[in-house]
């Protein structure tokens, strides 16, 4: 039986919770139990509704055990990522840190998934950037028409471009504290089955496992204020340097420079990436009278 959203202030779908989706409000319902106003779903008993989720699981534990067999810590990212376009109906999947409002992309499966993750960054808009804030799941179920579109209509529209019709992200770390997003995508509208969300969540849980036994730089010789993911994420560094040079062409607190990297960045159909770039190389700069770039 899929996921159905239904309308309420928060949570999964665009905002709303769905029917077994994860709620993004602070109810303290747990999550995945049917929402009020939905009957409970049809099952033979008790007893054979659970063994055979212990039994999905148990199978989707040992995909994803070989999946990522062998794999090296850094190389755990990009694994998990191809798992589930193996595990799942989606096209492709990536993974992001959040910091101060920019996802940091780490691993991507496919160049479509960059460039999704990409246009997010850029954005500073898109149901990742959400499920960041909310720290539960955000389902994009269509990004063609109707409430998704509504929400996210510039992403929408450029995501669609390329490609992506809906998308479905996923917070990585507890209830309280999300760290980064596990983010899938899929080339038509369409909802995750409760089952497909549980091993969306159960993948993303194994990430959130992988990205914490990460070597920090410490742990390698280096300097222990040395960023712990700084060799997955070194291109987003210069995302962050940009941002202080603009602060100190402008004059302004670094909320306000990364909006006008992005402004400039959307402006002439660029990723933030590529004008932070621009910005490190001194290849543009920014006016204090107007804030536009050179």
């Amino acid at each position: 039986m899929a996921v159905r959203p239904r309308d309420g202030p928060n949570g999964a779908h665009g905002g709303e919770p769905g029917r077994y989706g994860a709620e993004g409000g602070d109810s303290g319902s747990p999550r995945y139990a049917p929402q009020p106003g939905y009957p409970e779903p049809p099952r033979a008993s008790d007893g054979d509704a659970e063994r055979e989720l212990a039994q999905d699981r148990m199978r989707d534990v040992d995909l994803i055990a070989e999946g990522v067999r062998d794999a090296e810590p850094k190389e755990m990212p990009g694994r998990l990522c191809g798992v589930a376009v193996e595990l799942l109906p989606v096209a492709g999947a990536s993974v992001a840190l959040h910091n101060e409002g920019m996802p940091v992309r780490l691993s991507a499966s496919s160049e479509q998934a960059a460039r999704v993750a990409e246009i997010q960054a850029t954005l500073g808009d898109g149901p990742c950037l959400s499920a960041a804030r909310i720290c539960a799941p955000v389902l994009a179920c269509d990004l063609t028409a109707g409430r998704d579109v509504r929400r996210w209509p510039v992403f929408a529209q450029q995501a669609t471009a390329v490609g992506v019709r809906a998308m479905y992200s996923l917070p990585l770390g507890n209830e309280s504290v999300c760290v980064g997003t596990f983010d899938l995508y899929r080339d038509t509208p369409g909802e995750l089955t409760p089952r497909e969300l549980r091993t969306a969540q159960l993948v993303a849980s194994v990430m959130t496992v992988a990205l914490m036994a990460l070597p920090r730089g410490d742990e390698n010789g280096g300097r222990e204020t040395e960023p712990w993911l700084s060799g997955l994420a070194q291109d987003q560094d210069q995302v962050y340097q940009a941002v202080g040079m603009i602060m100190a062409q402008l004059g302004v607190d670094a909320d306000e420079a990364l909006a006008r990297l992005r402004a400039h960045a959307f402006a002439e159909s660029r990723t933030a990436l590529e004008m932070a770039r621009d910005v490190v190389g001194h290849r543009t700069s920014f006016d204090r009278d107007d804030g536009d770039g050179d």
